[in-house]
């Protein structure tokens, strides 16, 4: 019989699999702070654990992180590994420093099958999703792996953006627990506030996190209008904006934070213009508390698309915040060592022929002045 990966278990299951053992549940929070507090992987480390339990997980449990395939360090202090996920699939995730925070963006599915238009992941394809053991695997690495770097025993990751390879609400019954491993104060203690799961509009998904564990959110919107959100993001014709936003004012009630994030990339001469800008501002002011983040496009060759120049991204923001929307413009972060938003690929054996799939007519351009 294979055994259990114990980095699957948020702290609930984790007791679960104790009493299976024999054990009382305080036994699981030990090992729980063990694993994921000290990043213990070896039974023997743990002196507080009895010696009859650490052979009872010896014979039965395993803490099995991932394989780092590679890792580039970028100008900018940003870090980004490749993690080995077996059968020719590899994920990315990045560390982002900055003064006040440490960000790590976690993967969660080898690929995207939502395929937007101008992200690199979706034109990978998808394979799979990642287990909850694979998704806190990338935390677990990172934050031990950085404290021995900095030789530190302070926590070094303060935030988590699920905004890696894949689509997380399309993987929610792994994600979910992850999460909370991320949050449980024998864990990582992360604020709720400081956790973010980043979605394309996954309107059921949405109200069932609303539920089962409301971190912050953000939304890929990256269009003022039904028809050109149909182009850049597929999902929207299954879930349309009107139906998004619904959601969105409904999560607002257990959120963390009092508004919604909207992702938006600015893509030079297709949802850029001022015309645009102030669609957008119809279409968001007083119908839902949010802040707008404006993403320059970072383009790779199968997209067909061009970043949208800083005056035109000025330009857009600038009406936005003119209507009293809070608007910010993401300062660009790892895209040297193709890290930064979008970018993401990995190693994907594709099941949906993506490169087929996602082969199409040029997106409608805006027009303007």
């Amino acid at each position: 019989m294979d055994a259990v990966n114990l980095l699957g278990f948020d702290l609930p299951g984790l007791a679960a699999y104790c009493e299976q053992l024999g054990e009382k549940k305080f036994r699981a929070t030990q090992l729980f702070r063990w694993i994921h507090q000290k990043g213990a992987s070896d039974f023997d480390q743990m002196s507080d654990l009895a010696k009859s339990l650490r052979e009872k997980l010896a014979g039965r449990a395993v803490i099995q992180g991932l394989s780092v395939i590679s890792e580039h360090v970028s100008a900018d202090g940003t870090i980004k590994w490749l993690f080995d996920v077996g059968a020719g699939n590899a994920v990315e995730a990045v560390f982002i420093p900055e003064d006040d925070r440490g960000t790590l963006c976690v993967s969660s599915q080898a690929g995207c099958a939502v395929g937007c238009r101008f992200c690199s992941t979706g034109h990978q394809g998808f394979s799979r999703n990642l287990t909850t053991a694979e998704i806190v695997a990338q935390l677990w690495f990172a934050e031990h792996n950085l404290r021995q770097r900095q030789s530190t025993t302070e926590r070094v990751i303060s935030n988590v953006v699920m905004m890696g390879m894949g689509e997380p609400l399309q993987n929610y019954d792994q994600l979910v627990p992850a999460l909370k491993t991320m949050l449980d104060d024998h864990g990582y203690g992360l604020s709720r506030r400081r956790v973010t799961v980043s979605t394309s509009g996954v309107v059921p998904m949405i109200d069932r996190l609303r539920e089962d564990c409301p971190v912050a959110l953000a939304v890929s919107l990256h269009a003022p209008t039904d028809p050109l959100r149909d182009q850049l993001v597929p999902l929207n014709k299954k879930y349309p904006i009107d139906e998004l936003l619904a959601a969105c004012n409904r999560y607002l009630d257990k959120a963390p934070r009092d508004f919604i994030t909207f992702e938006y990339c600015m893509l030079q001469e297709v949802n850029d213009s001022p015309e645009q800008a102030q669609q957008l501002v119809k279409l968001l002011k007083g119908k839902v508390s949010c802040k707008l983040n404006l993403i320059p496009f970072n383009p790779f060759p199968a997209s067909g698309l061009v970043r949208s120049t800083n005056a035109r991204v000025q330009a857009f923001a600038e009406v936005l915040m003119q209507a009293g929307i809070v608007t910010t413009v993401r300062k660009t972060r790892g895209d040297d060592i193709d890290a930064a938003c979008g970018q993401l690929a990995g190693e994907v054996q594709d099941r949906t022929r993506a490169h087929i799939r996602m082969v199409r007519a040029p997106v409608s351009v805006a027009k303007s002045p």
